[in-house]
C-alpha cells in the first residue's frame, strides 16, 4: 500500500537524478554515504551480540535479534524522515534525494563499464583491477573471458538487488521500506556469510534478505529480457534460459537475471568460480552460448542493463499514472 498519492512520482524523479548524478565522489570524499552509517550499525551489533563462546543457538538467537533491531530501527528512521520531509516545504525533495542515493543505477553502469574500458584499455591486467572492485573472486585466476563474464554476471545480480529491490521496497511501502531493504541487504553482506564466524549469527540476516529479493530477482530478469533486443538478443531466448536456468544458481535471487543476462546475450554464464581459498563448481546458465566473453559483451550486456532501466522506469510511470485515474 502507498503510503502517499504522489509516492510514485516522487520514486520516477528519483530515479531520474540517480540516472544523472549518481553517487558523486567529491561528495562521498567529505560525507559519510548513509549506507557507511548502516555499516557501523551493524558492526555494533555483530561485536555486542556476536560471541566466539556463545554456543550456536544463542548466536542464532543473538542473530535473529540482531535483525530486529536492525529492521525496526530502520523502519522508524525511515517514518519519521519521511513524517517530516512531507510536513516542511520542499520536503519531498529530501524524499527524492535519499532515494536516489540509495538506488545504484549509475554507479552499477560506471562499475561495469569500467571493467570493459580497463580492459580495452590496459588489456587483461587492467581488467582484472576493475573487476576486483566489484566481485569477490579471485581477479588473478580469470583470463578475459572470465573477467568479462564476471563484470556481466555482476552486472545482472547488482541490477536486482541494487537497483529493483530498492524501487520495489519504496513502491511498496515508502522511505521505510527503502531504508529498512538497504539495512537488511547490507547486513547480508556484512554477516550473512557461511563461515565459522557468521553461519548462525548472520542465518537470519542471509534468510530475510532472500526473502526480501524474491519479487525484485523475478522483475529484474523479466525487465532484462524485455531489453534484450537492445543487444542484438532474443526476448523468448532469454526468457526461457531464465526459467529453465535460474534454479541452477546457489543462490534462490541472483539465477533469475543472470540466467535473463545469459540468455539476452547467448553467453553461457556462472560456471565454476575461484574465490580466495576456496572454488565452487556450479553448472553454467544457457550452458550452449559462448564462454569466450570479451569487452564487446560487455558493452552489449551495458545496452541491456540501460534498456531494462527504462523499462523499470516507464513502468513506475505507468502506474503513478494509473493511481492519477
Amino acid at each position: 500500500m502507498l503510503l502517499y498519492e504522489n509516492a510514485l512520482w516522487l520514486l520516477l524523479a528519483a530515479l531520474i537524478l540517480d540516472g544523472i548524478i549518481g553517487d558523486p565522489d567529491w561528495l562521498w570524499r567529505r560525507l559519510p554515504h548513509p549506507v557507511v552509517w548502516i555499516g557501523k550499525v551493524i558492526s555494533a551489533l555483530d561485536k555486542t551480540l556476536n560471541r566466539k563462546d556463545w554456543s550456536p543457538q544463542v548466536r542464532r538467537l543473538t542473530g535473529i535479534l540482531a535483525l530486529s533491531v536492525l529492521l525496526i530501527g530502520s523502519l522508524a528512521l525511515g517514518f519519521l524522515v519521511q513524517e517530516l520531509a512531507v510536513a516542511i516545504p520542499f520536503g519531498e525533495l529530501l524524499i527524492v534525494i535519499i532515494a536516489a542515493v540509495l538506488i545504484a543505477q549509475k554507479s552499477l553502469y560506471d562499475h561495469v563499464a569500467a571493467v570493459r574500458d580497463g580492459l580495452q584499455n590496459n588489456g587483461l591486467s587492467g581488467g582484472r583491477q576493475a573487476v576486483a572492485m566489484i566481485v569477490g573472486r579471485d581477479p588473478n585466476t580469470l583470463d578475459e573471458a572470465g573477467v568479462s563474464r564476471a563484470a556481466i554476471e555482476s552486472c545482472a545480480e547488482n541490477f536486482s538487488d541494487g537497483i529493483v529491490a530498492p524501487v520495489f521496497w519504496f513502491a511498496v511501502l515508502g522511505l521505510p521500506g527503502l531504508i529498512a531493504y538497504k539495512a537488511v541487504n547490507t547486513a547480508d553482506s556484512m554477516i550473512g556469510h557461511k563461515n565459522e564466524t557468521y553461519s548462525d549469527f548472520g542465518w537470519a540476516s542471509a534468510r530475510f534478505d532472500d526473502l526480501i529479493n524474491l519479487p525484485a530477482s523475478r522483475l529484474s530478469g523479466l525487465f532484462l529480457a524485455l531489453a534484450a533486443p537492445l543487444a542484438g538478443g532474443s526476448i523468448r531466448k532469454s526468457l526461457s534460459a531464465m526459467v529453465r536456468d535460474a534454479k541452477l544458481h546457489r543462490s534462490p535471487n541472483a539465477g533469475w537475471p543472470e540466467a535473463a543476462m545469459a540468455g539476452a546475450l547467448g553467453l553461457a554464464l556462472a560456471g565454476p568460480r575461484t574465490y580466495p581459498g576456496y572454488t565452487v563448481d556450479d553448472p553454467y546458465m544457457n550452458a550452449d552460448g559462448r564462454r569466450d566473453a570479451t569487452a564487446d559483451d560487455i558493452s552489449r550486456g551495458l545496452k541491456v542493463l540501460v534498456g531494462a532501466y527504462g523499462i523499470e522506469a516507464a513502468l513506475v510511470l505507468f502506474l503513478a499514472v494509473l493511481f492519477l485515474i
